[in-house]
């Protein structure tokens, strides 16, 4: 039994290098959007100048202060690495998307009035990875190798 391989024309070759580039943007974006996170809730902690710049940490099980914090660690870990990214990229969107209407919204109508732009941001940048996927370069698919 024989089989032929058929020639890869310039279109394919073309659809080829685009998709790996977009594969790579994706997981670069990812990777710099999650850091940037995980990041935020450490503040949460009293990391990185804490909550107000001076290292207050919020106030241990305090909600939704400390268990965000929480979740915007655990979550963007798991976004950064790209093991269940899709789960934790929708639970990310809504605890910004919570934090904008709860906590920015009430002070102003835009997000410029109501400091909610880095809510707003956050909220769709993760909602993005959520439906885009992680794409290819993932530990989760390392590990499948």
């Amino acid at each position: 039994m024989t089989t032929t391989t058929v020639p890869q024309t310039a279109a394919d070759r073309a659809t080829d290098k685009t998709t790996r580039r977009n594969n790579l943007v994706l997981a670069a974006f990812r990777v710099v959007v999650s850091f940037l996170f995980a990041c935020h809730g450490l503040q949460g902690f009293g990391l990185l100048g804490g909550i107000d710049g001076q290292g207050t940490a919020v106030p241990f099980g305090s909600f939704p202060g400390w268990w965000g914090s929480v979740l915007e660690l655990v979550c963007s870990v798991l976004v950064l690495v790209g093991v269940a990214a899709r789960p934790a990229a929708v639970l990310c969107s809504g605890a910004m998307a919570y934090a904008y209407f709860v906590v920015h919204q009430p002070t102003g109508l835009l997000p410029l009035h109501n400091m909610g732009e880095l809510a707003a941001v956050y909220c769709w940048a993760f909602l993005l990875i959520a439906v885009l996927g992680p794409g290819s370069f993932t530990l989760g698919r390392a590990f499948r190798r």
